[in-house]
């Protein structure tokens, strides 16, 4: 996947954040740019985080892709304000204090060697029976997590042991992401 330019990358938070407002019945001029470039056409997994005061306060998304990036986005938008089963839905007071954060993932690849796994680029996904958990790039680098660490949580995420990484029958897999937030361009 191509990566996206500073325009397109404010474009889709401008969309998000209008997707957010209209649901809230918040009145916000945000002027969007027609999303004709032929990266937008793309489908590839995406997340969509919401933090207030650097705390989360939401995060969901399509691991692959499913719909048009701007589609995605609109969805993971709503899901992740409204939808996350470890927060209440946002209220209109907590409107205005949201920074909101797009990853674009890349095509997800199987791990073979743990080596392959590079902390602050890859996110990982973790894999057993019906068991399956998914930590995006940025995490290890917020928590200061070596490979292990990340290794761990995504376990934990997953509901599975933080050692399963080490037995054959977990399959361990890798994405990049392009992660771009209203807090690093908007302000």
């Amino acid at each position: 996947m191509n990566e996206l330019n500073k325009e397109q990358q404010i474009n889709l938070l401008n969309l998000a954040r209008k997707t957010i407002a209209d649901k809230l019945g918040v009145d916000e001029d945000i002027k969007l740019s027609p999303f004709k470039d032929d990266i937008f056409n793309e489908k590839c997994g995406s997340f969509v985080t919401l933090h207030i005061n650097g705390n989360l306060r939401g995060c969901i998304g399509y691991i692959e892709g499913i719909k048009s990036i701007p589609e995605t986005v609109k969805d993971m938008a709503l899901a992740s304000a409204f939808k996350d089963p470890r927060f209440s839905s946002l209220k209109r007071e907590e409107y205005k204090k949201i920074d909101i954060e797009i990853s674009i993932l890349s095509p997800i690849e199987k791990v073979n060697d743990i080596n392959e796994i590079v902390v602050g680029r890859d996110g990982i996904i973790i894999t057993k029976g019906f068991n399956r958990g998914l930590l995006l790039p940025q995490v290890a680098v917020e928590q200061k997590w070596d490979r292990d660490t990340f290794l761990t949580h995504t376990c934990f995420k997953a509901g599975l042991p933080g050692d399963s990484w080490k037995r054959k029958d977990v399959l361990i897999e890798k994405f990049s992401a392009q992660v771009f937030s209203e807090n690093e361009l908007l302000h």
